[in-house]
């Protein structure tokens, strides 16, 4: 399968080159030439199969010859062979139509272990026959970093550097960061907000002698190769909920765009889902987006769910180009100068087919807190709960089963569930002695300048 650009300048790429490259070229994100099409046939032989059966069946069309299919089935052998659940990602019902898909059973409690455990071993298997060194540069509102680090700390041929907002996200999230002693892992918190950190991982891209020195590559969502695993648990929880049979809706809480975009993915590809609901809290450039056509980007505001404050949704530009690629070049270059763009009517319309939205403020997100401890003894982080919030607000029909993303651990977030529901959730005794290990990070300035000078102290050339 070959891949091509969002901005259409770039050189196509085959699955080993879209991984390692992570962003294009053009500035653009990679997305694949064309959408596979499961048959309803090969939906239904997915019932009954284990998680990583799935994952090589779902993201078998997407490798095509960069991996056999032994291969495969390898590396998601060991990528999910580290969750502390048989099921990877098991399903937990709520009432007659609500349902939470768990996905924080990795090592570091969130839905982005799902995808980055097997990004870190796709890296080191691509770059095994190769002398390139890889420098890995990421930006997180939190859960993203602890995520590649984990996946990455002491792997060969890789450096990885983490952007974070200083003082914006849980101790949790940071000592998972910044407790890791590995020496290829470097931690960044910088004076700014997850939107700054993101846009410096995109300037550094971006700039031609900077980038020309190393082997960049990126673990956020821009990196295609992590929305194409996170494809696969559509595929399971809608098999285990009736399809093909019957559709499936999703409600999502989402900042950056890219896990309802694996969403979207499995629509194309087939899979009969009946509603995608983007959950935002305060900071709503999406909500606006897909309700009224209005992508422009706000100032961000701090909340008791940091993954979710962001005003500049990167993945959001797959949609748009999937919908509409001429449209795209021009609104990128009109967001980059005025924070601000509308969607042209093909990508209101084709967004509406399938996608609802919902903006939830914090009293919705303690209360459906509340409602699922005490009406079914689940206890959520705040992700989940605006989630969980948006979905019950959805109205969809009651023979619809609604699936809400479960993205993280409630002992990520204990302060805020504790307010919500009285409860201080404990971490995972996998976890380790989090909170009596040394940390390890530099405070730099929202910057381009310092933070690729020091990035270039530590990083390994392209050619060591």
């Amino acid at each position: 399968m070959d891949y091509v650009s969002t901005r259409g300048a770039a050189p196509r790429l085959d699955f080993r080159g879209v991984t390692l490259a992570g962003l294009a070229s053009d500035g653009g994100l990679y997305v694949p030439a064309a959408w596979p099409h499961f048959s309803r046939d090969e939906i239904a032989a997915l019932n009954g199969l284990s998680y990583v059966e799935t994952a090589v069946r779902v993201m078998r069309p997407f490798v095509g010859d960069a991996l056999g299919e032994e291969e495969l089935r390898s590396l998601c052998t060991l990528a999910y062979g580290r969750f502390a659940h048989r099921a990877v990602t098991p399903l937990v019902q709520l009432d007659a139509q609500h349902w939470l898909l768990e996905l924080f059973h990795g090592p570091t409690l969130a839905f982005k272990d799902v995808a980055l455990q097997l990004l870190g071993l796709l890296f080191e298997r691509f770059l095994q026959d190769s002398d390139a060194h890889l420098t890995v540069i990421g930006a997180t509102s939190g859960d993203t970093g602890s995520a590649a680090i984990d996946a990455l700390a002491g792997r060969a041929k890789v450096d990885i550097f983490m952007l974070h907002p200083h003082g914006r996200v849980s101790d949790v999230q940071r000592r998972q960061m910044t407790t890791v002693k590995a020496p290829n892992v470097h931690n960044i918190a910088v004076e700014g907000n997850f939107d700054d950190a993101q846009a410096l991982v995109k300037a550094m891209f971006a700039d031609r002698d900077f980038a020309g020195r190393f082997t960049l590559s990126a673990v956020n969502s821009i990196n295609w190769a992590r929305l194409m695993a996170q494809i696969v648990y559509y595929f399971y929880a809608a098999v285990r909920l009736g399809a093909p049979d019957r559709p499936v809706a999703f409600s999502v809480p989402t900042g950056n765009f890219g896990d309802v975009f694996a969403g979207y993915a499995a629509a194309q590809m087939g899979l009969p889902v009946a509603r995608l609901i983007v959950a935002t809290n305060v900071n709503d450039i999406l909500h606006r987006a897909l309700s009224s056509g209005d992508y422009s980007a706000g100032e961000v505001t701090p909340t008791a769910a940091p993954s979710m404050d962001i005003q500049v949704s990167s993945n959001f530009e797959r949609l748009l180009f999937d919908l509409d690629p001429a449209a795209v070049p021009g609104q990128m270059t009109a967001f980059a100068q005025d924070r601000a763009m509308h969607l042209t009517d093909a990508q209101r319309h084709g967004a509406s087919t399938l996608f609802g939205s919902a903006r939830i403020d914090p009293d919705g997100m303690a209360m459906a807190m509340r409602w699922a401890c005490e009406g079914s003894g689940q206890v959520l982080d705040p992700h989940t709960a605006i989630g969980l919030a948006a979905a019950c607000s959805a109205g969809l029909p009651a023979d619809v089963p609604v699936v809400t993303l479960a993205t993280a651990h409630p002992a990520k977030f204990r302060d805020a569930v504790e307010r919500a529901t009285g409860i201080r959730p404990s971490l995972p005794s996998r976890v380790g002695s989090l909170f009596e290990r040394d940390e390890r990070y530099d405070v730099l300035p929202a910057a381009l300048g310092p933070v690729t000078a020091y990035i270039a102290e530590r990083a390994t050339p392209a050619r060591a």
